[in-house]
């Protein structure tokens, strides 16, 4: 029975598993995606969010130094730990949580393993900032019961109007010019 195990073990032994969520944690925060099973992602995610949140801190200059020294701990890679601090920290300082995001993509061919890509939410262009900007740029859409469909109804007949005023002063000039018999 698992009573009060929380932890996924993911068929490996503690030092194996603390190894390997170890590497992955240390993949992610170097590359910002990776690709693995769903289980590891989620496994990763309740392990990396925790040292994310660590960074944020803005205490004393020993707390600091304190918050670097238990990330290395967790992650034994001083270039992901300089990373998570230099470029990860400032990017995540405003946001309360929710660091990454897991989207599944199918079975792998070999084993039929259900496939996750695991993201750090921040550093996407896709989800993020861009969305944001596009949705800024554009007004909102309007429904018909408030008038917004008028407005392009009424552009259109006045750009039909004008177009037709057009033609009528050009045959107009062109009947003053050529001569009736």
């Amino acid at each position: 029975m698992r009573h009060g195990n929380k932890n996924n073990n993911l068929s490996r032994t503690a030092s194996h598993r603390k190894a390997l969520l170890m590497n992955l944690g240390c993949q992610l925060i170097t590359y910002k995606r990776i690709t693995t099973t769903l289980a590891k992602a989620k496994a990763l995610r309740t392990y990396i969010e925790p040292l994310i949140t660590k960074t944020k801190s803005t205490a004393s200059k020993e707390q600091i130094m304190h918050n670097h020294r238990i990330v290395f701990s967790y992650l034994n890679d001083k270039a992901a730990v300089k990373e998570l601090f230099t470029v990860i920290a400032p990017k995540i300082a405003s946001r309360p949580g929710g660091y990454t995001r897991v989207i599944k993509l199918g079975a792998r061919t070999g084993d039929n393993a259900e496939m996750a890509m695991i993201e750090l939410v921040d550093f996407n262009e896709i989800y993020g900032n861009s969305i944001a900007k596009a949705a800024a740029a554009e007004p909102a859409k309007k429904t018909r019961r408030s008038g917004g469909g008028g407005a392009k109804k009424k552009a259109a007949n006045t750009s039909a109007v004008e177009e037709a005023v057009e033609v009528k002063a050009e045959e107009a000039t062109d009947d003053k010019a050529t001569p009736e018999a």
